[in-house]
């Protein structure tokens, strides 16, 4: 079979996935090596504290590998998007496989399958799982992917996915931090697609739960006007409890009710008081969407160095 002359690159996650290693690159780098005429490994080590690296220069050696290998040093644990937005920079592939894990619940020809698909035209495909997601997974992308500014950019779970170069370029001229890769690259403009494949085997998750809720935060921020819906929705409730109470209160000035005295000054007050905290709170988020479609938060991920191995040892 004729190797593909197209460069590629292979960034993938590491935090603490000693037993993942060898299946990894049996898998998924061997089958790039065999695909390719030109590829690197970028691994990206978030702060790894067990035989994670050792067993990587292990593998690079038993495989022979011909490709460059960079091992990419997070300064101290920066968590998955950091991480991979640091590996995806340091990349220079005309393609980029990013793998959020090396935990390997696919069949080799899935690399194959999106690598075809994005050679009919898209600059996104992403792999998909056809196991169930957790009840978690699938009210998170329900209420988000309904909540939406722009509904183009609907997302998924996703195991793996490969990107253009152009899709590279363009995510980045949208700003310095991006928060979550899949979300911008589903809004970048650019066409995406989506394949499923066959779960080989239960997928180990890594990702802490406290990473998990605050990626879900940043992104209803970003992306979503589900927190403005809110705002809305609570004004509405104490504009419409103003109302009722400002009724009552002529009620009772004409058919004179028995209310305690002062009830009826004390519920107006909190119910406009509330009603107008509401109201402007609705407008410094319309306020503060309208900046963040501008420009992405200004933070950086921060590297302590790039070593580079190879199958003769280390350099």
């Amino acid at each position: 079979m004729e190797k593909e002359k197209k460069f590629v690159s292979l960034v993938v996650y590491l935090h603490n996935n000693e037993a993942d290693v060898e299946n990894f690159f049996k898998t998924t780098v061997s089958t790039v090596a065999e695909k390719f005429t030109q590829y690197e490994l970028v691994c990206v080590d978030d702060a790894c504290d067990d035989n994670t690296l050792f067993n990587v220069s292990s593998a690079v050696k038993k495989y022979n590998l011909e490709g460059m290998v960079n091992i990419v040093h997070m300064s101290y644990y920066q968590g998955l998007e950091a991480s991979m937005n640091a590996g995806r920079d340091i990349a220079i592939g005309d393609f980029v496989f990013e793998f959020d894990t090396c935990a390997v619940d696919y069949e080799a020809d899935v690399l194959s399958t999106i690598y075809e698909k994005l050679l009919e035209g898209y600059d996104v495909v992403s792999a998909v799982s056809d196991s169930k997601k957790p009840l978690s997974s699938r009210i998170f992308y329900r209420i988000y992917n309904s909540s939406l500014r722009e509904k183009a950019g609907r997302v998924g779970s996703e195991t793996l996915r490969i990107i253009s170069r152009r899709a590279i370029n363009r995510v980045k001229s949208m700003g310095t931090y991006i928060p979550y890769r899949k979300a911008v690259y589903a809004n970048c403009g650019l066409k995406t697609c989506r394949v499923e494949y066959k779960t080989t085997e239960s997928m180990k998750k890594s990702r802490k739960t406290s990473e998990r809720f605050s990626l879900a935060f940043d992104s209803f921020i970003y992306f979503t006007d589900a927190l403005e819906k809110l705002s809305k929705f609570l004004c509405g409730i104490f504009l419409l409890s103003t109302v009722a109470i400002a009724v009552y209160i002529l009620s009772d000035v004409f058919l004179h009710h028995n209310t305690a005295d002062g009830w009826l000054s004390i519920m107006g007050f909190l119910s406009v008081g509330f009603f107008g905290l509401f109201l402007l709170l609705t407008v410094v988020l319309k306020y503060l969407s309208s900046i963040i479609n501008l420009i992405f938060k200004q933070k950086r991920y921060v590297v302590s160095d790039i070593e580079k191995i190879t199958s003769k040892g280390n350099k």
